[in-house]
Parts: C-alpha cells; structure tokens; sequence
C-alpha cells in the first residue's frame, strides 16, 4: 500500500497535480467508521462451544492445563480451568491457578506504562536509564520507550535472549546491549524482550521504584489484580500455580524445567490468573475503567493501541499487520481494530490475549505446556465461530505448524551427531584447554575431564557445564540448553579463539584465549 509518506515530497507533488485545484475541491467525506458486528448470540453461540473445542484440543495435543476467560460488555462470560496443575498430581486447574504469561506481560507492561506516564507524548521522550546505551551514540540519545515497546529500534532479533539463558543478571545484559549490531533506527522491526524491558524499567525509574513496586501502584492493586506479580518468586510460591511442562518424544508431557524470566520481567515475567485477566480484560476493553473507576488514562491508553512499525507486510489475509506498544494490532476487513498477543516459554508455557474493541470482546488463553499452538488456536476459533458461526480453518494444525517453523530456526545446518567417515583426529587436549574470553559472553573455559574422557566447555557467571564432542579435526559440539536451544551445535578451534555456532548469530560469538 504507497502512502504519502512512501512516496516522498515528489511523490505527494504529483498527486496533488493530479487530483487538480484541491483548494477549490469540496474537502472529501471522512472514510465510513466501521460498526460492531456481532450480537449477543453471536458471542454466546461461540462460549457454548468453548467447553468442546478446549476438551478436543487438549485430547489432541496432550496439554496437561488450560484456563480460559471471556469478557464481552463489561461482563465475564466465561471462566473455567481444564486438566492438571502438574502431570501425576491430583491438583486440577481452576480460575484462581497462576500461570506464567510469557510474552502476555507485554501488553500488560504497556498497559502498567500508559498508567505511569503523564501523556502520551511522554511515551516518545529519549529513554534515561542508566546502563543501557546502544552501539550508535545517536540512537542512544533519541531512542524512546516508544521505540523500544514497539520493537523498532534496530537492535537485533531477540537481542541478549542467549545471555540470559547463560545466566546473566539484567544489569549485564542491558550493558552489553551496546555491543549489539543495529539495522536501521525506526524502520526496521525485531522482536527484542530486553529492549522492551529496558523501557520499562527506565519507567520505573523515573517514578523512583522497582517496576514490580511500579506494576502493583499502577494496576495490579488498582485492579484488584490480587494474584498477578511481575516476579518469578511470587509464582514458584503460589500454592495454586501451573507447573510448565514440555513434550517428550513418546508424546507424553513431563514438568521438567524450571522458567526464572525475572531478567526480563516486563517483556516475559508476569504471572497471573484466567480471573485476573478478566479483570485486565474488562479494563482494556472500558478504555481505562473497571467497575466506574478510572485506573488507567484513556488517551494513554489509547496510544498503545496504535500501529508504530509494521512487523509483517503481508499476512494470510494480504493485509498488514503492525505492532503497537506491547500489542498486534491489526484490522480486519471491516475496518475493526484487532489487538492481540501470544506468549511462549519453549520450557513450558503458551499463552494468548486477543480482544476486538469495538465488539467489547476479549479472550485469555493460558496453558501449562510448551507451545504447540493451543493457546492461539482457541482464540482464533472462538472469534471465527463468533464471527462466521463456525470453525472456517482447522486452527490447531495451522498454528502448530507454524510454531514448529519458528521454534525450529536457528539449528544447525550440520549434523554433528554423525561425524563425517573421514574425519580428521584432534589434537592433544592441551591444545584446547584454557581460558577464552568474549566483551558480549564474558568467560569460557575449556578443561580435561579428570576421567580422560575428553573436553568440558564452561560458559556464564555460574559456570553452565557442556560436555564437548569431537567432530571433526579442530570443530567439536556440546547440545545446547535453556529457553533457546537449538539441538548440537559446534565449537571451532582456531589461532588461539573458539567460535561458538549458537552463539554467534550476530558475529559475537567469538572468545579469545588468554
């Protein structure tokens, strides 16, 4: 679609020469607004089948958990759990079960954002927070949390996510930011928690608190959000909390990893209920209001909501799709604005908030399994049954697939499990042994096993421990952990360095001997 400011000064010129005198024009009618469009019915019709499709799909994909809330003109319409808390346990999953949101806090943060800001100007003033600068001098004195809530200012795709899984602190990683490659500032779209995070915490400096200090004044308490926290301790100690699991190749689900988001607790550390989030729900959907009181400024709120880049130029339906501040935001072929996030810990959880303002119409979806496109699959068909009277897609294959596709990036292209047949020896383990540095990963150390049973690599400030295998001359591979692993991937001894493949996507994977 060419806008004006596509097109540029010449561009407009031209226009304006060919629509011919436009200040003798009668000024053009304002576009028609668009109109809600489905009726109670409607939406009781799509609840009534709430019960059948969340039953089909966890007997389908094996999620041990799911709880689900429906708020449609200011009232919660639906509200119920499904299944287990953990697999082998007796506890079942109600209203009042706290679940990790994963990349739902998004939308909450900016929602905590739009509270704590004075207007929404403010929301595009440069970011002060102490710590975090970027590679560019420039764009660390103009970027804004504008631009860091909408993923536009040209740090990298998922930017210090591998420092965290190592186990860095936030205040390492935010400083090491700066040593992160930029794409171009504000035109460019790539999905950054620790951009986003660093945002909001430079929010929560302004006001002189801790940002879950800052979530609790702003929302949580107005709210009467009494189960929802922002820090990983308040979930691991709720009696009633979802455990996350993760698919095992029989297909069964196990509770086998533990997910601490607090590095990045704005952009994936919320936890929270399907109750809460009604309530969250019902103040997103009154523009700032729940139960006659206002808690979050309309205007600020409002901003938000708004498209500040484009993050996908096509979708299935040939439109456009944008990210606003910790929001999709999207328009359907009517014109109505569609808001919606997913949430995923790939050690357990997926999540999905979707809400179509004009109809007053919202949908949670949490669950207790790794993300094989339940969550989004149920918020998709509640709205299409809403909206077309039943399913128009088969919603969960489609979502999985596309989960697998994303989740399956970043593997490696070589097989290391199957060295080649003519593999050429390692050197003598001495020749590996040592202490590598990086400016971005910090420390690695390579040893002997005492058993001499070959190599263990050690990266991060608590020393993660990877056994090496060897593949092939001076390349080795360890399989890789955490949030973001990608299977095997390979370690290359060169000229006194070791280059990590996983690690090295934007060529900062490097570490020096010495």
């Amino acid at each position: 679609m060419r806008t004006l400011r596509a097109l540029g000064t010449a561009g407009a010129a031209a226009l304006l020469v060919t629509t011919g005198t436009a200040a003798a024009a009668t000024p053009p009618s304002p576009p028609p607004q668009p109109k809600a469009q489905l009726t109670d019915a409607q939406v009781d019709r799509a609840v009534h089948r709430l019960d059948q499709t969340v039953a089909d799909m966890m007997r389908s994909t094996g999620v041990p958990g799911i709880s689900v809330a429906v708020v449609h003109d200011d009232h919660v319409i639906y509200l119920k759990g499904f299944g287990v808390r953990r697999v082998g346990e007796p506890g079942a999953i109600d209203p009042d079960t706290v679940f990790q949101l994963a990349s739902v806090s998004k939308p909450i943060t900016s929602t905590i954002a739009a509270g704590a800001l004075k207007a929404p100007q403010d929301f595009d003033r440069p970011v002060d927070l102490p710590g975090f600068t970027l590679k560019d001098p420039w764009v660390t004195g103009h970027v804004s949390a504008a631009d860091l809530l909408s993923h536009r200012s040209g740090l990298p795709d998922h930017a210090g996510d591998l420092l965290e899984d190592l186990g860095y602190d936030q205040s390492y990683i935010l400083d090491h930011m700066r040593l992160e490659p930029l794409t171009e500032f504000r035109a460019s779209y790539a999905y950054t928690n620790f951009g986003f995070t660093a945002a909001a915490e430079a929010i929560a400096r302004t006001h002189g608190v801790s940002w879950q200090k800052l979530a609790e004044d702003t929302l949580f308490k107005p709210a009467g959000m009494t189960h929802t926290s922002t820090e990983f301790s308040a979930f691991a100690h709720a009696p009633d909390h979802a455990a996350t699991h993760v698919k095992n190749p029989d297909g069964t689900w196990s509770p086998r990893y533990v997910r601490d988001p607090d590095a990045q607790a704005p952009a994936g550390g919320v936890s929270s209920t399907a109750r809460d989030m009604a309530r969250w729900l019902r103040l997103q959907l009154g523009d700032g209001v729940l139960d006659g009181k206002r808690i979050i400024p309309a205007d600020n709120l409002a901003r938000t909501r708004l498209p500040e880049i484009v993050s996908q130029p096509k979708n299935a339906q040939g439109r456009p799709d944008f990210y606003g501040l910790g929001w999709n935001v999207s328009y359907d072929s009517a014109g109505r604005l569609r808001l919606s996030h997913s949430g995923g810990f790939e050690l357990g959880a997926n999540t999905n908030a979707t809400m179509l303002p004009l109809e007053k119409l919202g949908i949670v979806v949490l669950t207790n399994g790794a993300p094989v496109g339940v969550a989004d699959a149920i918020a998709l068909d509640f709205f299409d049954i809403a909206q077309n009277g039943k399913s128009t897609a088969d919603w969960l294959p489609l979502l999985a697939s596309l989960y697998a596709q994303v989740l399956g990036a970043g593997h490696s292209p070589t097989d290391y499990a199957h060295p080649p047949t003519a593999a050429k020896p390692a050197k003598a383990d001495t020749a590996y042994t040592g202490t590598y540095n990086s400016p971005y990963y910090g420390k690695a150390t390579v040893a002997a096993n005492p058993d001499g049973s070959g190599l263990t690599l050690s990266l991060g400030p608590k020393p993660q421990r990877y056994p090496l295998t060897h593949y092939d001359g001076d390349t080795f591979s360890f399989e890789t952990a955490g949030e973001n692993a990608v299977g095997r991937t390979g370690v290359f001894f060169t000229d006194g360095a070791l280059r990590v493949e996983h690690l090295d996507a934007n060529h900062l994977g490097t570490f020096t001997r010495g």
